[in-house]
């Protein structure tokens, strides 16, 4: 097995010949492979469906309809497709060009109409449960979905300048600064407010994560923590 992913009810691998086997809940449409689903690089789940990357950059996708399973409104568009991240119910994919594709339950980041004309040069994305965050090729950030879960960054728009890698829990965003200091926002208590240890949060090189709370590593190899 190259790589494994799961929704809530299945998982799937793909093997070394680049076809792909399912398992899990018999009844759940996740373990519906399509037929002849050949070539599989890379495979990324929502809670309720998968996205493979093709050889060819394509894309295909199965399960839940409404999680991201039916891609066929936006599949004329998913040429070339980079990389392919998922919140709970939809998929995000960067295209050669830098532009972003999106698609499945529209509340969770499967519409990006409003922000679409910002989503140009994109350079990497990252979700939390319900939301994903873009960084541009200009080190900016374009949020959408649950504004609840990091959708919306209006609050901190304007700190966001010089953003070189971003994290997520499952509703809360951290972004490092070129500078080492660090930009959170989303829900509070799941490590949206870093403000109790925002004078510790400097020289950052890495950050990681969990559901709901932050860890830092600084430059003298200590950790600050927070959520």
């Amino acid at each position: 097995m190259q790589q494994v992913q799961a929704t809530y009810n299945a998982m799937a691998a793909i093997l070394a010949d680049g076809s792909v086997i399912s398992w899990g809940d018999l009844e759940s449409a996740e373990t519906d492979v399509p037929v002849g689903l050949r070539n599989v690089q890379q495979i990324q789940a929502t809670d309720g469906a998968f996205a493979a990357i093709l050889a060819d950059r394509s894309i295909v996708t199965w399960g839940d309809p409404d999680a991201g399973g039916d891609s066929s409104e936006v599949q004329d568009q998913l040429r070339k497709v980079q990389q392919v991240q998922s919140t709970s119910g939809a998929f995000a994919a960067i295209l050669a060009d830098g532009s972003v594709v999106t698609w499945g339950n529209p509340d969770v980041g499967g519409d990006s109409s409003e922000v679409q004309d910002q989503l140009r040069n994109v350079q990497q994305i990252r979700a939390t449960h319900d939301a994903f965050a873009a960084i541009l090729a200009d080190g900016s950030v374009v949020t959408w979905g649950d504004p609840n879960c990091g959708g919306d960054s209006s609050e901190v728009q304007d700190k966001l300048t010089n953003v070189q890698h971003i994290q997520g829990t499952s509703g809360a965003f951290a972004a490092i600064l070129a500078n080492g200091s660090v930009v959170t926002w989303g829900e509070p208590e799941i490590g949206g407010d870093s403000s109790d240890v925002q004078d510790q949060l400097r020289n950052v090189q890495q950050i990681q994560t969990t559901g709901s709370a932050f860890a830092a590593i600084l430059a003298d190899r200590s950790v600050v923590t927070w959520g």
